[in-house]
């Protein structure tokens, strides 16, 4: 069994996974779009280049996403991504990158649990935890 974050965007996917890809150092291995596919006789023409399916391999674990249809887009809540990351200054790259042009919930630091953890909502909208525990 696997469990894999399925993100939904506002016509954004594509560039999401492109940035998620660079900064996360993974790999887009799908990138379907609407046109093409059985959705399309029922996708609205200036939609046909959006993303109906992406998928991101970081390391063996999968992210998957694409663009919600026209009209049925609703802005994330109820979860955040988190990334478990083992050098503090890679969860410092990683918390910058995705912060730019989003915004911070709480700044990375240290605290009691972890050598840096803060929380952060992407330009795109998505919601991300950066947590790097302390050496054992």
């Amino acid at each position: 069994m696997q469990l894999n974050p399925y993100l939904f965007f506002n016509g954004r996917c594509e560039e999401a996974f492109t940035f998620y890809a660079q900064v996360l150092g993974g790999k887009i291995v799908a990138m379907m779009r609407h046109a093409g596919t059985p959705a399309a006789e029922h996708t609205p023409p200036e939609w046909l280049d959006k993303i109906i399916h992406a998928r991101l391999n970081v390391d063996g674990v999968f992210l998957m996403g694409s663009d919600a249809p026209p009209g049925r887009y609703e802005e994330s809540q109820g979860y955040t991504v988190t990334l478990g990351i083992p050098v503090p200054a890679d969860a410092e790259r990683v918390f910058n990158a995705l912060a730019k042009g989003g915004t911070v919930r709480m700044p990375l630091e240290e605290t009691f649990w972890a050598a840096r953890f803060g929380m952060l909502v992407d330009q795109f909208g998505i919601p991300w935890m950066i947590n790097c525990e302390k050496a054992a």
